[in-house]
């Protein structure tokens, strides 16, 4: 659809037109006048307003994909070019989610808009206004959307229920849609955190994103032939003190992974800090230490696998590490 002025084309057209739903700048740009669609929404009429500015082209009831072009086309009514997008459990049924209301049922349709856009909330369009910048929007099924973290985000935000919460956390989680970190970040963005409900479930979802992370590990080991490593053990210096514990860890080349699934809560930069103490004390001792994340080895399993295949053939090239006491973790 365009604003650009264009010769008038008879209605019959416009009825045609795929998406039967056009705002009143784009029925001028077809050279139908304000007066002219206010008669066609008249009783009996051929046409009806779904929202300010935005008119639905037969008399019967949106589909849901006409409702998602209306609130948008309502959302997108200033000259300037919008950002607007499709979020909340909307956004999540147009990203298939089984947790997620179907379409048709939702009362509501969020719209994400940048923060100094003047619009209210009208019909079933809810306004959702960014509190920082936008995010960039996912094209699904030719709509403007929220990523899923976002999304997920927006739509936490507006339930109490608890179970309804985990089951969309897990949902995102188990079907790939995005890592923990990512739904983490945004709950925080949104002051999410504090809610115990919202919470609890967040644990449960690093448990999660954790155990997949940890399975990837162990395929990536063995699909390609990597060398057994002793897994989940704890490193001390003999007599001496703790020096933490590590995922996996090859004693004979002095290599140890480590999964990078920090919580992005509050205390994220002390928890960094924490990390980067760790691997370089390891480090000071002669022990390589390979950092993976788990969107890492979700993406790109072939290239970590080099990775750490890497560090141990590098191993007899270094001088001997020193002697660290294994534990199992």
């Amino acid at each position: 659809m365009t604003n650009t002025p264009l010769s008038p084309r008879p209605l019959s057209h416009l009825a045609a037109e795929r998406r039967r739903v056009m705002s009143a700048a784009q029925l001028r740009a077809h050279g139908v006048s304000a007066a002219e669609a206010a008669a066609h929404c008249r009783p009996g009429g051929t046409w009806q307003q779904a929202l300010p500015g935005v008119y639905l082209l037969h008399p019967g009831p949106p589909t849901s994909e006409e409702r998602l072009h209306a609130a948008l086309l309502y959302a997108d009514r200033q000259p300037q070019p919008s950002d607007a997008m499709v979020t909340g459990l909307a956004a999540l049924a147009l990203y298939r989610f089984s947790a997620a209301p179907p379409l048709p049922s939702l009362d509501r349709i969020d719209v994400l808009v940048p923060r100094t856009r003047r619009l209210r909330s009208t019909g079933y369009v809810r306004i959702v206004r960014a509190a920082q910048e936008m995010p960039r929007a996912v094209e699904v099924t030719g709509l403007p959307v929220a990523p899923v973290a976002r999304a997920l985000a927006d739509a936490v935000a507006r339930i109490d229920d608890a179970p309804t919460v985990r089951r969309l956390l897990t949902e995102a989680v188990r079907g790939g849609h995005c890592e923990p970190t990512a739904v983490v970040r945004e709950l925080n963005r949104l002051r999410l955190l504090t809610r115990p409900h919202v919470v609890d479930a967040v644990d449960a979802l690093l448990a999660e994103g954790r155990a997949l992370a940890e399975d990837r590990l162990y395929r990536m080991v063995r699909a390609h032939g990597l060398p057994e490593p002793l897994w989940n053990v704890d490193l001390r210096l003999p007599g001496g003190p703790h020096l933490g514990g590590v995922d996996a860890y090859w004693p004979d080349q002095a290599v140890a992974v480590e999964l990078d699934t920090r919580s992005p809560r509050h205390d994220d930069d002390a928890t960094w800090s924490e990390y980067t103490r760790k691997r370089e004390h390891l480090e000071r001792l002669g022990i390589t230490v390979v950092h993976l994340t788990p969107r890492k080895l979700r993406d790109c399993l072939e290239q970590q696998a080099v990775v750490v295949r890497t560090a141990l053939m590098a191993a007899g090239d270094r001088a001997p590490a020193a002697y660290v006491v294994v534990l199992p973790r």
